[in-house]
């Protein structure tokens, strides 16, 4: 049974940084599709970022030039680095897994950015 456990979130002022871990357990890591969602207070979930088994990213508009997604196949976990974060990136950020057609997430980690 794929699981995922995500790591990292917090509370950090308004053009700080945090990292999120996402460790991926019960399959081939690297045949996942990995991303990160968040849902904000009052708002949809929403897609972030993405990266590919072979290390294709993608972002989301309002977070292009701030966050990077990264794996480490051999650890079999995904990253997301956040940096110049805003009040408007508080939210509840999940890891997401696909692979021909089989979804997993995790539990989500909250991350609040406030002064």
């Amino acid at each position: 049974q794929v699981q995922l456990a995500e790591s990292g979130g917090g509370s950090v002022q308004p053009g700080g940084s945090l990292r999120l871990s996402c460790e991926f357990s019960g399959s081939i890591f690297r045949f996942y599709t990995m991303d990160w969602y968040r849902q904000g207070p009052g708002k949809q979930r929403e897609l972030v970022a993405t990266i590919t088994g072979g290390g294709n990213t993608d972002f989301a508009d309002s977070v292009k030039g701030r966050f990077t997604i990264s794996r480490d196949n051999v650890k079999n976990t995904v990253y997301l680095q956040m940096n110049s974060l805003k009040p408007e990136d508080t939210a509840v950020y999940y890891c997401h897994g696909s692979r021909l057609g089989r979804e997993v997430w995790g539990q989500g980690t909250q991350v609040t950015v406030s002064s």
